[in-house]
């Protein structure tokens, strides 16, 4: 069973040159990898890589932008349900893999292995979401104001599912959208982090709660 468990995902690596084709890539201290490498019988290895947009790669495709990212979603929203941190052992400078059967998909990223792209209403519902990688609804969190943070590096983060690290990175554009309703205690950005936010009538205190995460993790 390969990753891509749908017929569109197989075709997806089914476009990828035979294994061995790719020069060994290293990516830090670590040992250096081959995409489709199979380092013990019966098991491939390849390697991605996720940008502040949301927009996912293999790690070692040169120009990295909309023309090279990964963009089915039926490949994306397997891709991330199955995300996980990287325990295996291997690769660390890859904090995070997708396991499927027989097959290690690792991944780093520029900053978050989640990043929210949209908000979006629910099917049949007025709940409102933050869609995340490319998943529509398929890959979606409850929108939750008051625990959005913004921490000093000016970037906007909202808790994501637990298996995938607990919190994940708001797209740049989708952050821009949403700063007027960011309410700073002493009157501006530049006196400090905000201190509520207002969304659909109600002022929100926010709770600030992902300060934890971000001071204890360490860097992708």
């Amino acid at each position: 069973m390969a990753l891509p468990l749908a017929a569109s995902g197989r075709r997806l690596l089914q476009q990828l040159p035979p294994r061995g084709a790719w020069g060994t890539v290293r990516t830090g201290p670590g040992p250096g990898y081959r995409q489709g490498q199979s380092p013990e019988p019966r098991i491939r290895e390849y390697f991605y890589y996720i940008d502040h947009q949301g927009q996912l790669f293999l790690d070692d495709t040169k120009v990295k932008n909309f023309i090279t990212c990964f963009k089915d979603k039926q490949f994306l929203v397997f891709f991330f349900k199955q995300l996980r941190k990287n325990s295996t052992g291997r690769y660390q400078e890859f904090p995070y893999v997708s396991l499927c059967g027989r097959e290690r998909n690792f991944l780093r990223c520029d900053d978050l292995p989640v990043v929210f792209t949209h908000l979006i209403k629910g099917l049949g519902s007025e709940q409102e979401l933050l869609s995340y990688c490319g998943g529509g609804d398929k890959l979606a969190v409850p929108f939750e104001p008051q625990r959005l943070f913004m921490p000093e590096n000016g970037r906007v983060y909202h808790p994501a599912p637990e298996r995938s690290g607990g919190m994940g990175l708001v797209k740049s554009s989708l952050a821009f959208e949403l700063s007027p309703q960011f309410e700073y205690s002493a009157g501006g950005p530049d006196s400090g982090p905000p201190s509520h936010f207002h969304w659909n009538g109600q002022r929100y205190r926010l709770t600030n709660e992902l300060s934890s995460i971000i001071v204890g993790r360490k860097p992708a």
